[in-house]
């Protein structure tokens, strides 16, 4: 949630900007040069000379072509130089502005010290909380952040328990392609917005860094191919082309946004490796990093000590205007690790493990933090592996504060000896540090856990939610109770006597078959696991001993490699196991998000046919974080997730229906049966291939060339105008209707009348079943629109590709073919029912006959509504749909800001109560009774909801904060924001 001031506040905002923000916009500060000092003209020239840019550092144009932007932003800067100067003055806390030393002579900078504040609370506080901490000090002005603000922070320990409101400001913001086009869209929209309502659009420009990875998801149209990564780059672009175009756009009509071009890696992968800052250094003022980003897996840069979490698109939108994030002050769950992970565990194992520890104990909305002796047997990848699937166990962060692990990671992957020096400097001075090497300070947690990393075993998860975790000695038998059980998350129903059916087919020419929990398609994939060297080089040395004993996957299974950078390509070359990956099938496709988030292209026709004709429950198995029905493939109701050697062994064993343990893989060439045992690799194999292959000199040459884009999006031609053309033919970039009908007067405050119920839901649907990211279904409203617009169903792409048109997305709300609506009594897809006409309509055709009788619908759902992807479509779509209200049994974090965001009201049933056992079945018609006035409401409050059948029942108004009553009042919060813009 956005932390807005009222419209006194705001109105002297831009003379309160905080110093920390404004350094940073006029450095520009690009990460390999975090510890470099400016005066106050070079700051200027830097400032003035980026407002073109494409990124921080690297200009697309020659320094004439800029001189007259220099000159019209030379008083921006001048004034903006004046307000810094104010500032210092007005921080209550500028007594606390200390120098940090050298050790040669000089200093790196100056702080704000947490240690002379004298307070012994402040010694026993998480570590992620003294981040928080920190800055609140060093952006309070008694505005936006309150020296009351601080004290609740440091009096943490009492608190956290009083569900009080803080004010957070990111040090930055992150975007990946598919949030950063309906980000920027937003943006453009907000500018045509202030233009027609008399305002300066020159205010809708982010004042916090941005950095935009254009990790472009990769559809894995070609693979098992040696020119895989070239193809798939190329049918890319050739989708993409529009799309590019317009974030290119968008890096040069908006100041202080890093874009990095596409084919460079996974967003969460750059983060970790290069734009993770860690301390930032801006004209000598440092400070923690920390990122709000606009993909639920930010927070995997928390393995670094970076704090980061994962926000709405619409919230990192007010965020990078400058408004400061408000935040319940979060509960803190220490988990303490000790021991070591025996010999055959991966990293993958024991995230997994983690994952449904946590789920277990309830972390939904708090911090997790990891501490203990075990801390030191777990390397930087290993940590971010864990913190990378915070989403998947619900936490706001898992969070590894920093340590010598930390500093060895910074300084293998390329960041100069000064300013990891710089980094240890601050922290140690700060008791930001953790030194296993001295006595450990007593932290207090709100809750503890404990894990011996020597009881974590082999495992996997699924078949379709992440936390399902599945010892791997167990699969067999868990596999055939899912095909037994009735359809639910563990189960598909399949009748005893059609549980051996064989389904036989003609592959290319050669006779193949398939059975329940064949798999089809094996990846290794993600930002999750392709950014760990262990587990990557191990997927190397099963391929490599698999190879050597004859065992090859068989050739209708789709296997893929997406590495999250160059990096790995670069290691998995240099210690020779990319070769034999490579005889499996697992050729690079490409760099960037492919299985995982549905972009696993198309299964051969004849395999296809076999599942669909046969009612096969096929199975697929990646190396992934989400396993949800329907995201992988439509094709494939069983989804593991697996580490990458367990997915390079599934694929060579070619089902999930087999113990390890008991029974082989195959046949080797000498005609014995060859085991798992036989070809995993030790510890020690492993080990040892890290250590000679992974060299700091491949992250240098990486990424000094990532922002040099490649030949394809430097030939991208965009306009140089700030105000966008928008086109009304195109089918990826549209101008949504958000602020259309927009008045300088808020709508105000209003409950639901006799609203008909769109869809009822059971428990744990997600953020893919509202707003699928996947493929478009050839019968679907989408794919119906882009026929009719010209498109060719080879060119539909998928939806998440098609984020900047509305169009298109509004018709992809609930178009999940997995999805399982009440309303059609267990019938599977993306189907309802038309209350007042009985008829069975896709979701967007009821919506679009109730919109059209001017009639509101409401969501019913049960619990954990929203869960996944931190994905604004989830939120927008349903509010172009009409949908008023959602009312479940509990909302997952990021959704619920989302919904209040787009100005939908999210309501929860009280305890012990849901749809069920009020006895609704969704076909009433619903009254929800709001005070017509704004300051009659308050957050949490208590409603009344009605029914036209006579049930009457009371729900908790999920409104958490006054902000969030403002953004309400206001029609969401991006309308919120530029009345407070224009007012200013």
């Amino acid at each position: 949630m956005m932390y807005i001031a009222t419209s006194s506040v705001l109105r002297s905002t831009r003379s309160k900007i905080s110093s920390s923000s404004l350094s940073r916009t006029l450095s520009n500060q690009h990460p390999s040069s975090a510890s470099r000092s400016h005066s106050s003209a070079a700051a200027a020239r830097s400032f003035c000379s980026s407002v073109p840019r494409w990124s921080h550092r690297i200009d697309w144009r020659s320094p004439v072509t800029l001189r007259p932007q220099i000159r019209a932003f030379a008083p921006f800067i001048e004034r903006f130089h004046r307000k810094m100067a104010t500032i210092a003055n007005e921080n209550p806390f500028k007594g606390n502005l200390t120098s940090l030393p050298k050790p040669s002579g000089g200093e790196f900078g100056k702080f704000y010290s947490l240690p002379s504040l004298n307070d012994p609370r402040i010694d026993k506080l998480p570590y992620s909380i003294k981040i928080l901490l920190e800055s609140a000090i060093r952006n309070c002005d008694n505005f936006q952040v309150t020296k009351e603000d601080v004290e609740k922070i440091i009096d943490w320990e009492n608190s956290y328990t009083k569900q009080v409101e803080i004010p957070f400001k990111p040090a930055r913001v992150l975007l990946q392609d598919f949030t950063g086009v309906p980000a920027v869209v937003d943006l453009a929209c907000m500018r045509d917005a202030m233009n027609k309502l008399g305002g300066d659009s020159n205010k809708i420009n982010p004042l916090v860094p941005v950095d935009l990875v254009v990790d472009h998801s990769v559809q894995v149209d070609v693979a098992r191919s040696e020119n895989a990564v070239q193809a798939n780059m190329e049918l890319e672009f050739q989708r993409n082309k529009e799309r590019f175009a317009f974030l290119k756009w968008g890096s040069t009509a908006f100041r202080n946004m890093l874009v990095v071009p596409p084919g460079s890696g996974i967003v969460h992968q750059v983060n970790l490796e290069y734009l993770g800052r860690v301390v930032f250094n801006n004209e000598g003022l440092l400070y923690p990093d920390s990122v709000v980003g606009t993909d639920s897996h930010t927070t995997m840069i928390d393995g670094l000590g970076v704090a980061g979490w994962g926000v709405g698109g619409i919230e990192a939108e007010a965020a990078m205007l400058g408004q400061p994030m408000s935040m319940v002050l979060p509960g803190v769950v220490g988990f303490k690790l000790s021991g070591k992970l025996q010999d055959g565990v991966t990293a993958t194992d024991l995230v997994l493990t983690v994952t449904q520890i946590l789920r277990k104990h309830g972390v939904v909305g708090k911090f997790v933090e990891f501490y203990g002796d075990g801390m030191g047997k777990l390397s930087l990848a290993d940590r971010a592996t864990i913190a990378n699937m915070s989403p998947e166990y619900g936490a706001t962060m898992g969070f590894f504060p920093v340590d010598h692990v930390t500093l060895q990671y910074l300084k293998l992957t390329g960041r100069s000896d000064e300013t990891v020096a710089m980094i240890e400097s601050y922290l140690r001075a700060n008791n930001m540090f953790v030194d296993y090497n001295e006595p450990q300070q007593d932290r207090v947690y709100s809750s503890y856990l404990e894990l011996n990393l020597s009881d974590v075993e082999p495992c996997i998860s699924g078949p379709k939610r992440p936390h399902d975790r599945v010892p791997l000695k167990e699969m067999k038998a868990d596999w055939h109770s899912c095909l037994d059980n009735k359809v639910g998350f563990k189960g598909f129903a399949i009748p005893k006597e059609a549980q051996g059916k064989v389904a036989k087919f003609d592959f290319q020419g050669q006779p193949a078959e398939l059975k329940h929990g064949s798999v089809v398609i094996a990846a290794i994939t993600s930002c999750t696991n392709t950014s760990n060297p262990s587990v990557m080089l191990g997927a190397g040395l099963v391929a490599k001993k698999a190879h050597e004993l004859g065992l090859q996957v068989k050739p209708w299974v789709k296997t893929s490699l997406a590495p999250g950078s160059g990096v790995v390509t670069k290691y998995l070359l240099q210690s020779g196991l990319q070769k034999y990956l490579n005889e499996q099938g697992f050729n690079i496709v490409g760099f960037g998000c492919t299985t995982c988030i549905g972009n696993s292209g198309d299964l051969n026709e004849s395999v296809s046919s076999a599942i669909s004709e046969n009612d096969i429950v096929a199975a697929a198995v990646l190396s992934g974080n989400r396993n949800f029905e329907g995201r992988v493939h439509p094709l494939t109701r069983a989804n593991y997730l697996a580490s990458p050697p367990l997915v390079v062994a599934y694929a060579l064993a070619g089902t999930v229906d087999i113990d390890f343990e008991k029974e082989p893989i195959g046949t080797g060439k000498d005609g014995k049966n060859v085991f798992l045992r036989d070809i995993w690799p030790s510890n020690e194999e492993i080990a040892e291939a890290v250590q000679s292959s992974v060299l700091p000199d491949m992250f240098r040459s990486t990424y000094e060339a990532i922002t040099k884009g490649n030949p394809m999006w430097n030939q991208l031609e965009v306009p140089v105008d700030k105000l966008y053309s928008w086109d009304p033919k195109s089918t990826y970039i549209h101008e949504p209707p958000y602020f259309k009908s927009m008045t300088m007067d808020p709508p105000g405050v209003h409950g639901v009348k006799d609203a008909y119920c769109l869809l009822n839901f059971g428990d744990s649907i997600t953020t893919d079943h509202i707003s699928p990211a996947g493929n478009i279904q050839k019968d679907s409203p989408a794919a119906k629109f882009l026929v009719e617009h010209g498109v060719e169903r080879k060119d539909f792409n998928s939806y998440g590709s098609r984020r900047g048109n509305d169009e298109v997305m509004a018709r992809g709300t609930f178009a999940n073919i997995r999805l399982v609506n009440k309303l059609l009594n267990g019938e599977v897809g993306a189907k309802t029912v038309h209350i007042p006409t009985g008829e069975k309509l896709y979701v967007f055709d009821a919506a679009l006959r109730y919109k059209t009788a001017g009639q509101d619908t409401v969501v019913l759902a049960g619990a954990e509504y929203g869960s996944g992807s931190s994905r604004d479509w989830a939120a927008k779509g349903p509010m172009l749909l009409g949908v008023k209200a959602v009312i479940a049994k509990s909302f997952e974090r990021i959704h619920r800001s989302n919904l209040v965001g787009m100005g939908i009201i999210p309501l929860c049933f009280k305890s012990g109560e849901d749809a069920d056992t009020l006895g609704l079945t969704g076909h009433e018609r619903y009254t929800i009774d709001l005070p017509s006035k704004i300051s009659e409401i308050r957050p949490g409050q208590d409603v009344t909801v009605t029914t036209d059948n006579g049930k009457s029942f009371t729900c908790t108004a999920r409104f958490d904060t006054e902000v969030e009553l403002a953004y309400f009042n206001n029609g969401g919060i991006l309308p919120y924001v530029i009345r407070n813009l224009i007012k200013q």
